[in-house]
């Protein structure tokens, strides 16, 4: 069975991804100890939220016929990719990873879940990309990919931080 997407309902998969990251991030931040690590999370869910509003304008900004068509994917990579995350097998927007939090992770364990989260969210965004028209907001889609990249990162200094620690 085969599963079309048009821009809109691609843009709040997206919103629905940055909702559910910042969750996650608020909530790790309220179970964590290391105040430095809170401070962490808790910027990384500012923009997450910031990233929830660009999509948000940018599906805003669609126009009625865009809005509705189907994307354009000729040799339906990016259509697969979707279906496939759609369905669950990628990752489901539908389960908030917050609730995956009981409080009794250590900063480790929580570092590491996030950077599964940050990749899962790259690849939606990189398949994302290819859907979704120069004119309705490509650039700013690269934008956000280069700045979850940068969350990696930061995320993975973290964890490196943590592990070269004394007990």
């Amino acid at each position: 069975m085969s599963i079309d997407f048009n821009a809109d309902e691609i843009f709040q998969m997206a919103e629905q991804i940055e909702r559910n990251g910042s969750a996650f991030y608020r909530r790790a931040a309220s179970l964590t100890a290391r105040s430095i690590t809170a401070q962490l999370f808790l910027k990384l869910a500012a923009m997450e939220d910031e990233h929830e509003k660009t999509f948000a304008h940018m599906r805003a900004e669609l126009s009625e016929q865009e809005s509705k068509a189907k994307v354009s994917d000729p040799d339906d990579q990016s259509a697969t990719y979707l279906r496939a995350w759609a369905d669950g097998h990628v990752f489901d927007v539908r389960t908030n990873p917050a609730e995956r939090l009981t409080g009794k992770e250590k900063a480790e364990e929580v570092l590491k879940m996030a950077i599964g989260l940050e990749k899962d969210s790259i690849v939606f965004y990189l398949g994302m990309k290819e859907a979704v028209p120069q004119r309705s907001g490509r650039e700013k889609i690269e934008g956000i990919i280069k700045e979850e990249m940068r969350h990696m990162a930061t995320l993975s200094n973290e964890l490196e931080t943590l592990r070269h620690q004394p007990i």
